[in-house]
């Protein structure tokens, strides 16, 4: 890992973060239900880097589907949190089928509802390109993680190529109209609100985390941190 001195960045978007709401949200939650595996492969990884009662918050959890799988897996006190009021309603449910203890709230990731010091680890996984204040968000992150704590953001990258996005919409595994729909919303949407490399370190010399480190994947990054 490296350390990041501070430096400016962009510290905000021009549009206000809205969660998926009602019908949108449930079909998001159908969709990414396909790919359960992948949230299965993460609660995995996750589980390996933590110890048991460690406390855990995801940052917009959605439907749910990786903190139910992390509850699962351990003796861990699991919290997500969501700016959705749908997603927060589907996540209780599905964690109440599941028959796990993972506790669901709405809140801002800017202006997280949390005392300081409160969480060994913090997952946020395809969701930090739509939040408003990017920055605000990574400060919130560092204020409730213990200190020692460790934070994993998981999303796309705007430099990803035309036929990386193509190739990660088509091994989904939903029908052809949905990675269609998929396709276009990465190419013409989600890509745009995405970040680089550099431009997550700039925005990482805002905060105090002491350590990063920053790893490209097909259509992504994963940035691990360390406060």
């Amino acid at each position: 890992m490296q350390s990041y001195a501070s430096t400016k960045a962009r510290t905000a978007k021009p549009y206000k973060g809205l969660g998926m709401e009602g019908a949108l949200a449930r079909w998001y939650a159908a969709l990414t239900k396909k790919s359960l595996e992948d949230f299965e492969m993460l609660a995995r990884r996750v589980a390996g880097e933590i110890s048991p009662g460690s406390s855990v918050l995801e940052v917009a959890p959605g439907p749910g589907y990786f903190a139910i799988e992390l509850a699962k897996l351990g003796d861990y006190r699991v919290t997500g949190l969501d700016i959705s009021a749908t997603f927060v309603e589907i996540a209780r449910a599905n964690a109440a089928r599941a028959g796990v203890q993972a506790q669901f709230e709405r809140g801002d990731a800017s202006r997280m509802p949390f005392d300081g010091e409160r969480f060994d680890y913090v997952v946020c996984r395809a969701a930090f390109k739509n939040f408003t204040a990017p920055v605000a968000a990574l400060q919130e992150m560092y204020r409730v993680l213990k200190p020692g704590g460790r934070a994993l953001i998981v999303d796309m990258r705007r430099d990803a190529s035309q036929d990386s996005i193509r190739q990660a919409a088509s091994s989904m595994k939903a029908g052809a109209v949905n990675r269609a729909i998929v396709y276009l919303t990465f190419r013409f949407m989600l890509l745009r609100r995405a970040y680089t490399r550099a431009e997550f370190e700039q925005m990482l010399g805002q905060t105090g985390f002491r350590k990063a480190e920053i790893r490209e994947t097909l259509i992504g990054l994963e940035v691990s941190l360390e406060r």
